[in-house]
């Protein structure tokens, strides 16, 4: 039932992980671009990724930025893509409620709904999540920036912890991916509180500002009003 996955896994052994990196850095971004948008292979950057790092511990410093490059164009694509397809194609392809659970989750945490589905590894859901953004007319500079930082910490950690760990590291991710979407979202949570706390206390001084200079304008303002009706 699997064997095609086996040869795949071989193909790619050969052809990509085992190739000068002049021709490994080009399939790798054009194998990412496409996994992001249009076509979907599960776990096959972090596959890639991981196995070019156990082959070769150096390719841990810059072979996951060209994973993390072929992602966001990928992700680029389908995001415009959808923005110009709408709602329409938008629920075509996915269910209204699982829609309608993105959509609340970039309402309540801004760029957090895009961060974390593409830092987690599968089978957290990811092409929903840009999708929706797309429909959503959510900034495009700040959706890449977003994507591109996410995903390469995401696939610098995982080969750093390749050259440690070996393949094991793929294991690791799929069986453990309940802990890490736990301490993520505790993490975001974190951030969250944080900022609000700032955004909390830059937001008096400038209320406190306003209702001084109110104050010290109605003693001036209260003569003339007076001379006025006289």
């Amino acid at each position: 039932m699997f064997d095609w996955l086996r040869t795949i896994g071989v193909w790619l052994e050969r052809y990509v992980i085992a190739l000068p990196i002049y021709y490994a850095a080009p399939a790798m971004i054009v194998i990412g671009a496409l996994d992001s948008s249009l076509l979907s292979l599960p776990e096959i950057n972090d596959y890639l990724v991981v196995g070019r790092c156990v082959k070769q511990p150096s390719a841990a410093f810059y072979f996951p930025l060209f994973a993390a490059i072929g992602s966001v164009i990928g992700c680029l694509v389908l995001y415009t893509i959808m923005r110009r397809g709408g709602q329409a194609l938008l629920r075509r392809r996915f269910k209204r409620e699982n829609i309608e659970r993105v959509e609340r989750a970039y309402a309540r945490y801004g760029f957090l709904a895009i961060a974390i589905p593409a830092l987690l590894p599968p089978p957290m859901p990811f092409k929903i999540f840009v999708a929706t953004a797309g429909t959503l007319e959510y900034p495009r500079w700040k959706f890449l920036v977003t994507v591109m930082i996410a995903r390469s910490f995401r696939y610098y950690v995982e080969g750093i912890l390749a050259v440690f760990y070996g393949r094991r590291v793929l294991s690791f991710l799929r069986d453990n991916g309940l802990v890490i979407l736990s301490i993520v979202a505790a993490a975001a949570v974190l951030i969250l509180l944080v900022y609000a706390i700032i955004n909390r206390r830059n937001s008096r001084p400038i209320e406190m500002s306003a209702h001084e200079s109110v104050e010290q304008r109605l003693p001036q303002d209260a003569p003339s009003t007076e001379i006025s009706k006289e």
